[in-house]
Order: C-alpha cells, then sequence, then structure tokens
C-alpha cells in the first residue's frame, strides 16, 4: 500500500492535459511532443484521409503539422483549447497542400473539385455497405463542406469551437453544416438510388 502511495506521490496526476503539454513544448521541453503526436496521430490522419482521399498525402501531412508545431510552438498561447489550435495548423497545412498540388488554378477552383475515391485503410467501414455510400457521397462534396462535416461529425468539435477554428461567428457555422449535411443526404440518397453523376 505505500509503495502504491508514494508512486501517486511521484506521478501527481495521471496524464497532462493537452495545454499543459503544449505549454512544456513551447516552453523548450520539446520532448513532450512525442505524447501529442500519440495522442493526435491517428485522428489527424483520419481528418486528411477524409479530405485528400490519399493514404501517402495524409501521412506527408500529420508530419507536416508537428513539424509545424514545433517551428510555432512560441506563437502558442494557451487562451484557446489545445485541439483548435492544431487543427488550424491541420487547415493551413490542407491549403498548402492544395495549392502545391494545382498551382494553375486558384484556391477557391481547388475547393469544388472532386477528390480521388482511393480506399479508406479500414477493410471493415469497407464492407458496410452504408458506411461506403456515405464516404462516397462525403467525397462528392466540395472540401470546404467535407472539412466542416468532418471537424463536426467525425472529429467531434463543438459548434463553438468551429468558429473559432474558422473565425466565424456559431451561427455561421450552424448553418454551414445545415447546408452540407443537407448535401450530404441529396448526394447519399442519389447514390442509394443509382443516379451516380
Amino acid at each position: 500500500m505505500n509503495a502504491d502511495h508514494s508512486e501517486k506521490e511521484k506521478t501527481g496526476r495521471m496524464s497532462p492535459t493537452d495545454n499543459e503539454l503544449m505549454e512544456a513544448v513551447r516552453d523548450g521541453r520539446v520532448e513532450k511532443l512525442a505524447v501529442l503526436f500519440e495522442r493526435y496521430q491517428t485522428m489527424l490522419y483520419n481528418f486528411f484521409l477524409r479530405l485528400t482521399g490519399n493514404r501517402a498525402a495524409s501521412e506527408d501531412l500529420v508530419q507536416e503539422v508537428f513539424v509545424r508545431v514545433l517551428k510555432y510552438r512560441a506563437g502558442y498561447l494557451g487562451d484557446s483549447r489545445f485541439n483548435v489550435w492544431l487543427f488550424q495548423i491541420a487547415r493551413n497545412a490542407h491549403i498548402d497542400h492544395l495549392r502545391k498540388q494545382k498551382p494553375a488554378l486558384s484556391l477557391d477552383g481547388q475547393f469544388v473539385e472532386v477528390p480521388s475515391h482511393e480506399p479508406q485503410p479500414d477493410t471493415a467501414y469497407e464492407n458496410d455497405r452504408e458506411a461506403e455510400l456515405v464516404r462516397r457521397a462525403l467525397d462528392r462534396l466540395p472540401v470546404q463542406k467535407r472539412e466542416i462535416l468532418v471537424l463536426f461529425r467525425f472529429q467531434n468539435l463543438k459548434l463553438r469551437e468551429i468558429a473559432e477554428l474558422m473565425g466565424v461567428q456559431v451561427g455561421t457555422v450552424k448553418a454551414q453544416v445545415h447546408r452540407a449535411l443537407k448535401d450530404l443526404s441529396r448526394i447519399y440518397l442519389e447514390l442509394q438510388g443509382g443516379n451516380v453523376s
């Protein structure tokens, strides 16, 4: 019993929060970035995979995000939640990726293009017909609508967090989510009925 108690005294809390870890990274303890990487790499990979449809690009983008976290660590103020700050970096990395892929097109033009339809990594997800139809419908949405749905539905960010991330009002995010869900439903029903455009 004393050994357990003294171990608790040595370790303190079970695990530090994301904000505490990032503040430590900002203050020079860059080894703490490894903990944040472990916590967020899969989430970021799935975020990028749903946006790009490309596994290799998604892996590269995850690496790029953490390079930027390290590079811009001094700018982390801790005023907002770490995940909002991280997803802002992820969005910027994705926009830069789009610019490099299609330098001849304007960025707005790239946000309406349909991505490649490379299969998702999870085989069980692929085998489920309904999930496959949702994925295909999501792939057909313009990147901006897809991004907001991925943040809201798959990354479970709150409306206020998405609003902070995008620099808009919560009401604007609600309207964007509503329109994106409406478009997703329409495309899903078309795919379900075999009306593939």
